[in-house]
Order: structure tokens, then C-alpha cells, then sequence
């Protein structure tokens, strides 16, 4: 890189000042991580913006870690967000606001400057595409108290909500690693409330209609979406697509199995919709399809999600379980894809991306997607919340 360029990013980027880090400790920043080194400091020239920021503490030798924990922060142009390492409670702390402004001064005068490694350009372009849609306004309200998202913080959700093989494979990989086990952080942690995500209901309980509207509206979520956005995101679509990203995010990179399951109501909501798409919200739906694109192309990217030494003693959480045809996500994108084979007018982009997302995951994990009506596609396992809710009727077909 040039010069100028350097000098420039030095200048105007946001920079991680992190003190008293012990060596191996695992430092991670949107899709990179770094291994601490004896003089690790920080990291630098970040562009200003979102971003999502995680650790994991090391043993002495760096052969076992500690679980993950994360926060998002939006940065401003030359910001120096400052932490310092607290060796009782094995985590990053905020330090005192005067001692950060005398911290953040010693940065711009280039005191650091040796300790502080640089952030990946060249990997800027995956994490927008990761985080477009996450604003200040959507970490605000979905971030946990005090900003920290751990999977410690969650392990009342192992026990009772897995339903499909996928889950239960998850929530194993959680429960059976050193992410499970009694820790003085667990015992701290275990009492604090996770994030604030948007409540998505499973199925649709409502009196005063037959049966066959109750089985109708159960099997198209559009009206589900429609009141959603206009309870919980005040119509504003683009706000649904910020979580559905922050949630993958807290998921992929903080490990969490909260996030995991945001995302999958989200997720199960929109492919779930068979009038929305075509009538009433195409944008949104080309924008979500477009998302869920980038999030499983770059979840698929084993080698490039984790650095090695993370990926060895970390649960790899999109295992096979993820590529078996049995998965949520198979049966409900080969229903979608179905619904948008046969309907009579489709937005073009939206055919587009639905295309791509069709051949990405043929082509990436070998799932077939046989041209059938949604009805003859619909196929849930035994247990799977996400099922439709049927009302047998009285008179013979």
C-alpha cells in the first residue's frame, strides 16, 4: 500500500487500543482475527463505521480458550476506543474517561504505533456486505445490558430449545466444549439477560375465524410480516434486514446460540411468505434473499471465516449439520424457490438473486431442488417448531 494512502488511514481511521492483553489470546474484528502477540496493543486504520468486535482468552500455552465474547461499536472517524485487560474476570474493561482521553491522545501522537496492528482492507468488502443494514439505532435497541453478547450469558437455551437435528447438534458442540464449562464467568455471567431481539411468533392464534383462515393464515406468513413491521420496526423495512444481520453476526462470530435461533425465526418468517414477495414487499425480499446469500457464501468459506488457530479450538458452528438435506433451511428455501418458479410475475431482481441463491447452494453443499408446488414441498421434522399449523376440515376433499 502506499504511503499517502497509509498515512491517510493512520489519520482518519478509528483505532482498538487494547492494554495488558496476554499472549494468544484470540482478537477478532468483523470476519478477521488476530493471535496476540507479546506486544499486541491494538489494531488500526479501521474504516469508521460498524463493526463487530470478539475475543476469547488463552491458557498459558494457547491450547485452550475460554469462550467468545463480543460487542458492536460504531465507530467514528479517527476514534480511539480504549479497553483494558482484567486478569481476574479474563475479559476487556472500560477504563476511566479521563484516562481514555489521555490514552487516545498518546495514539494520535503515534506512541502506539509499533504495538498496534492494521486492519485487512482487503477484507473490508465481505463484512459490508455482512453489516449493510446494521445501524447505531439497531445495536441500541437489540444489544444486550452492558453491550457484551456471550453464549454464557445463554445456558438456559440448551436444555430446552433444540428441536431439529441441526440444534441439537449446536447446542451439543456448545454444551460438550470448554464454552459450558464452571468458571467463576459463568457463575457472573450466567444471570444477565441476553439480547433484546424482536419476539417472532411460531404460528398464529386468532378467534373469531374458521378454521381454514386459521390454516391459511399459518401457512402464508404476509400478514404475520405485515404486523410485525409495523409493530416492532415502525414500517421500516430495512431495519428487519439489521437484525437479521446483527443475529448472524452475534451467531457466526460470538458464538451465540440466541443468535443462531434470531435468525432463524427471521429467516423462517420471510421464506415462509407466499403472497409478500410478489405483491406487496418484492424490494424487501430481493434484499433479503441478497443477504442471506452473502451470509451463507461467506459461512460456507470455512477456511476464511476463522484463522486456524481459532477454527482448532473453536466448535466449527456451521458443521455438517448445516449441509445435510434434512436442515430447516433446505426444506424451507426449496419451498421458496418453487413458489418463485411458478408464480406468473416476479420481480426481476428478486428472480435474480433467488437464482443465485439456488445455484450457490447446489453447487456448494450438492442439496437438489425439485420443481413442485409448495404444498407437495412442505416437509418439517418431527417436533420442528417452525411447522405449519393445519386444521383438519370436516368435509372430504
Amino acid at each position: 500500500m502506499e504511503a499517502e494512502k497509509v498515512a491517510e488511514l493512520v489519520k482518519h481511521g478509528s483505532t482498538l487500543l487494547f492494554l495488558d492483553v496476554p499472549q494468544f489470546t484470540l482478537i477478532g474484528i468483523d470476519t478477521q482475527v488476530f493471535s496476540a502477540g507479546p506486544v499486541f496493543k491494538g489494531i488500526k486504520m479501521i474504516p469508521p463505521g460498524v463493526h463487530f468486535v470478539f475475543y476469547s482468552a488463552s491458557n498459558r500455552d494457547g491450547k485452550e480458550f475460554s469462550p467468545v465474547i463480543g460487542f458492536f461499536t460504531d465507530t467514528s472517524p479517527s476514534e480511539v476506543v480504549v479497553r483494558k485487560w482484567d486478569p481476574q474476570e479474563e475479559r476487556l474493561v472500560k477504563v476511566a474517561e479521563e484516562e481514555e482521553e489521555r490514552y487516545a491522545q498518546a495514539v494520535k501522537c503515534m506512541e502506539f504505533d509499533r504495538h498496534i496492528g492494521p486492519y485487512s482492507l482487503s477484507d473490508y468488502g465481505d463484512w459490508k456486505r455482512l453489516s449493510n443494514y446494521i445501524t447505531k439505532d439497531v445495536i441500541d435497541q437489540i444489544e444486550p445490558i452492558g453491550g457484551e453478547i456471550t453464549v454464557e450469558s445463554e445456558s438456559s437455551l440448551l436444555g430446552v430449545v433444540p428441536k431439529t437435528k441441526m440444534e441439537k447438534a449446536l447446542a451439543e458442540q456448545l454444551e460438550n466444549s470448554k464454552f459450558h464449562k464452571e468458571s467463576g464467568i459463568s457463575e457472573k455471567k450466567g444471570c444477565q439477560k441476553g439480547c433484546y431481539y424482536t419476539p417472532i411468533p411460531r404460528v398464529v392464534k386468532q378467534k373469531g375465524i374458521s378454521g381454514a383462515e386459521l390454516t391459511s393464515l399459518n401457512l402464508d406468513k404476509t400478514q404475520i410480516l405485515e404486523r410485525i413491521l409495523t409493530k416492532d420496526y415502525d414500517g421500516v423495512e430495512d431495519r428487519l434486514l439489521g437484525e437479521l444481520q446483527f443475529s448472524f453476526i452475534a451467531f457466526l462470530m460470538g458464538q451465540s446460540l440466541e443468535g443462531f435461533l434470531q435468525w432463524k425465526s427471521l429467516v423462517s418468517l420471510l421464506l415462509g411468505c407466499t403472497e409478500a414477495p410478489f405483491h406487496t414487499r418484492s424490494q424487501l425480499f430481493t434484499k433479503f434473499i441478497k443477504c442471506i446469500y452473502y451470509q451463507l457464501k461467506y459461512g460456507f468459506q470455512r477456511e476464511n471465516t476463522r484463522t486456524s488457530g481459532l477454527e482448532k479450538e473453536s466448535p466449527l458452528l456451521l458443521d455438517d449439520s448445516w449441509f445435510s438435506a434434512d436442515s430447516f433451511l433446505h426444506h424451507l428455501c426449496k419451498d421458496f424457490f418453487s413458489l418463485v418458479s411458478e408464480a406468473s410475475v416476479v420481480d426481476g431482481d428478486l428472480l435474480t438473486w433467488t437464482r443465485k441463491l439456488r445455484e450457490m447452494l447446489e453447487n456448494t453443499l450438492g442439496w437438489e431442488f425439485q420443481h413442485q408446488s409448495a404444498a407437495d414441498g412442505l416437509h418439517f421434522e418431527e417436533g420442528d417448531e417452525y411447522a405449519p399449523v393445519v386444521e383438519m376440515l370436516d368435509e372430504p376433499m
